[in-house]
């Protein structure tokens, strides 16, 4: 992709995707499937936006898009003034290895390499890595480097795929479900992470989650339903993710 720059929205935010009529169908033979309806939404630089829904809503489509993962049927994605939705393959392959970041529900470790490896192979293609242990050290792993995934918690090892995935230096991190593996306690310290990484690095951080009690630590809400976006909410007073109730 050619390089990108930045757009400057109405309310003066600097806007890194922009959203138009997005649609997703998916053809399953006899069977369409409409995953997203028609979406328009805009996500501004170093802001964290929790996208909300039941299963089914669309959430994961739009996150998917939004990084690269899937392509829409119809509507538009811009990102910093690109329209990813005209991108060809390689363009894409290029935008999701220098600018994004993921984090899923399931951590994709390499059993064999230690912490600070894991987080290596990444900064390996990347531009303008972080070292391996700067990206550990801000999720709160500076004493695991050479530890190995069998070794740690589960907690543990999804701050190390966070870890992973900023390590780049990405200008967007997408989440998806990042805590639905964990139990609350250890929900909260994965959240906390993020957290860290959005205030830290003025990383977009986009969340995914079914669960309400996350969206108070986000800057807006963004509620899926249907494929639809039914309602978006800016929270005023931010809470932290140890003020969250599960």
């Amino acid at each position: 992709m050619a390089e990108e720059k930045s757009v400057q929205s109405e309310n003066g935010k600097n806007t890194v995707f922009k959203v138009k009529s997005l649609t997703k169908v998916y053809d399953m033979g006899e069977v369409k499937v409409h995953a997203l309806r028609g979406v328009d939404l805009e996500l501004y630089s170093g802001e964290l936006v929790v996208l909300l829904g039941p299963s089914g809503s669309g959430k994961s489509t739009l996150l998917n898009i939004l990084g690269g993962l899937d392509t829409a049927t119809d509507g538009q994605v811009i990102y910093r003034g690109k329209d990813l939705t005209r991108a060809t393959e390689q363009e894409l392959t290029e935008y999701r290895r220098f600018h994004v970041g993921f984090v899923f529900q399931f951590y994709n470790l390499i059993p064999s390499l230690t912490a600070r490896e894991n987080v290596g192979v990444v900064t390996e293609i990347a531009k303008r890595p972080m070292k391996p242990e700067d990206a550990l050290s801000i999720v709160g792993l500076g004493d695991r480097l050479d530890h190995f995934p069998a070794q740690l918690s589960g907690g543990e090892q999804q701050r190390i795929a966070i870890a992973r995935a900023i390590a780049k230096n990405p200008e967007v991190l997408l989440c998806d479900e990042p805590t639905g593996a964990l139990d609350s306690a250890t929900g909260i310290v994965v959240l906390e992470a993020l957290e860290q990484v959005n205030r830290k690095l003025g990383t977009t951080t986009v969340i995914i989650t079914h669960n309400a009690d996350i969206a108070g630590m986000a800057d807006r809400v963004v509620h899926l339903s249907s494929g639809l976006i039914s309602e978006i909410i800016s929270n005023t007073v931010k809470k932290s993710p140890w003020e969250l109730h599960w």
